[in-house]
């Protein structure tokens, strides 16, 4: 894989007049010219299918790539992804299990805030809107210029059923 190619991917993504059905052939066929098991082809392929409401194409793909390593910036990506597509597919739990993970995860990945944003959907596609409130909250109070404090001492209360 080579920078050249890392921009004509990015450029197919950047392609906002594509339909659904042309940026996946499009993404295919860069993937093509990578070996079939190369962990960033699986992953371009998998979100090209998740990009066009195929989630159960972009599963297995999503799955394989993260078996055959991806780097520490596209990593975060596919687990984030990978689990908004097993929310989709309804197995909401499964997601929940893989975003506490990432949210978890030592060091920081640079992705925790966007892996908290689809942890609290999935917690709300769970039925636990009022933990999935306070994960969103928590995740936020620390980039607010005011009431940060305030806004984690109320997403812990939600947490707890007081808020």
């Amino acid at each position: 894989m080579t920078r050249d190619w890392e921009r004509r991917v990015e450029a197919v993504w950047a392609d906002t007049g594509l339909d659904d059905e042309t940026r996946l052939q499009r993404i295919d066929a860069l993937a093509a010219e990578l070996a079939p098991d190369d962990a960033r082809g699986l992953f371009e392929r998998a979100g090209a299918r998740d990009a066009a409401g195929r989630e159960a194409e972009a599963e297995p793909l999503y799955r394989a790539a993260l078996e055959r390593g991806l780097d520490d910036e596209l990593r975060p990506q596919a687990v984030i992804q990978l689990a908004s597509t097993v929310r989709n597919l309804g197995r909401s739990e499964e997601a929940i299990r893989m975003l506490r993970a990432e949210v978890a995860r030592q060091p920081v990945s640079p992705l925790r805030d966007e892996a908290a944003a689809f942890l609290a959907l999935a917690l709300v596609s769970n039925g636990d809107a009022a933990e999935g409130a306070s994960v969103a909250l928590r995740t936020l109070a620390p980039h607010l210029s005011r009431y940060g404090r305030a806004v984690a001492w109320y997403a812990d209360e939600l947490r707890v059923g007081g808020a």
